[in-house]
């Protein structure tokens, strides 16, 4: 439905600048006005079927009786608006339902806010100084409380058959529990899809992280639909790779080299920290495994005497760390700085995520967490508009090196 250009003329012809259009008594707040009671008295029409001061026998006894007046909060500020009412009192508008206080848009702007981790209170305040509008907690509890069902469809859409590369890892939040405050971990999946693009499976909170409970977590990814993993990328929490093997037997299991390095290196002298990272390095990346073992080997040589439990901890996962070492050297790293051989990448996705939690001290319960964190998780996604870098490359080698795994 177009807006004549007569119309247009008529709503502009006094315009100056930008305040006469959103200022608060401004061209948009006075259109909103009248084009919301226009809209309420239709709906009034329709109902009782036929117009204001229509003559003649009508189907039904039941008469407009005046209006009453109602304070909307809008983007410009405070609105009053006439509401028309009927005899029978029977007449509630759709447009701004009976107990609706907000006009279009400001709910949104209360959930984007809530995406930026901000408090309550901070939200109140935000509103106050930017739309000149108060408005109370339950109003923010409301509204951030219909992010609830979202979060419950969110977690239980079903999923794509196969994955090529999943990243699995959990970040820490305080979340009061049983009258305490204490720490609990916030399962992440983050995963690749076949078209190259990342995407978060789903997230789930428990006390302590552990292979017991990832377990179950990929069970659910199973019942929502998942059949295969061609590669998890995981830290080094001993029992992890048992647990995804359990569910999905063929995915190859990658442990994170940076964990590894790091647990190396955790209990190395300082003067000789720089010279063991060194010799770590020329194992994971080197061509091809062959090389890496004549690596190790060498490490081995050159340190078992001071660190005997350095290579051995990486001969006894040696098969969770070689896996990437079949794919040439450009499709080992799959976006830029971040290698599929660690779990940098949802590694940097946690650490977005805590730089967003960091005004929260902590939440009232699981359910108050799991909404902030969905919604930043909503916002973060957003900017995930590109597939991987050498994507197109990375599929070609996944095909030859995985078979009839991959389709076609």
């Amino acid at each position: 439905m177009a807006i004549t250009k007569e119309v247009l003329d008529e709503l502009l012809k006094e315009y100056k600048g930008p305040d006469d259009f959103y200022g608060p008594d401004g061209i948009m707040k006075q259109l909103s006005k009248a084009l919301i009671e226009r809209a309420m008295q239709a709906e009034l029409t329709e109902q009782i079927g036929f117009e204001k001061n229509e003559s003649g026998e009508k189907e039904t006894a039941n008469r407009r009786n005046g209006k009453s007046s109602k304070t909307l909060r809008t983007d410009q500020g405070p609105m009053e608006i006439a509401v028309p009412r009927d005899r029978d009192g029977e007449f509630e508008p759709k447009i701004i339902p009976k107990h609706q206080r907000e006009w279009r848009g400001f709910d949104d702007k209360i959930l984007s806010m809530y995406a930026l981790g901000l408090s309550t209170k901070a939200i109140q305040e935000n509103i106050k100084d930017i739309y000149n509008v108060d408005i109370s907690p339950e109003l923010v509890s409301r509204v951030t409380d219909e992010v609830k069902g979202l979060v419950d469809e969110w977690r239980s859409r079903p999923l794509e058959p196969v994955y090529p590369v999943i990243f699995l890892d959990a970040l820490r939040v305080n979340i009061r529990d049983e009258g305490h405050v204490s720490k609990k971990a916030v399962y992440i999946a983050l995963s690749i899809r076949l078209d190259g693009q990342k995407e978060v499976l789903g997230m789930w909170i428990e006390q302590n992280e552990g292979s017991k409970f990832w377990m179950g977590i990929l069970n659910e990814l199973k019942n929502r639909g998942v059949q295969d993993i061609l590669i998890a990328a995981v830290d080094g929490l001993s029992g992890f790779p048992d647990a995804i093997n359990a569910v999905f037997p063929k995915t190859e299991v990658q442990l994170c080299i940076v964990h590894m390095v790091r647990n190396s290196v955790k209990y190395v002298s300082f003067k000789d920290r720089k010279a063991v990272t060194a010799d770590l390095k020329e194992i994971y990346l080197t061509p091809s495994a062959d090389a890496a073992e004549a690596a190790l080997q060498k490490f081995s040589e050159n340190w078992d005497v001071k660190y005997p439990a350095i290579s051995k901890s990486w001969r006894s996962r040696w098969n969770e760390v070689i896996p990437y070492m079949k794919f040439s050297p450009e499709i080992r790293r799959t976006k830029g700085s971040q290698p599929y051989y660690t779990t940098n990448a949802v590694e940097s996705l946690n650490y977005t995520l805590q730089r967003n939690l960091k005004t929260r001290q902590s939440f009232p319960n699981d359910e108050a967490a799991m909404k902030l964190v969905f919604m930043i998780l909503r916002r973060i996604s957003k900017r995930w508009t590109m597939p991987i870098r050498n994507w197109g490359e990375a599929m070609h080698q996944f095909s030859v090196i995985y078979g009839d795994r991959v389709p076609l």
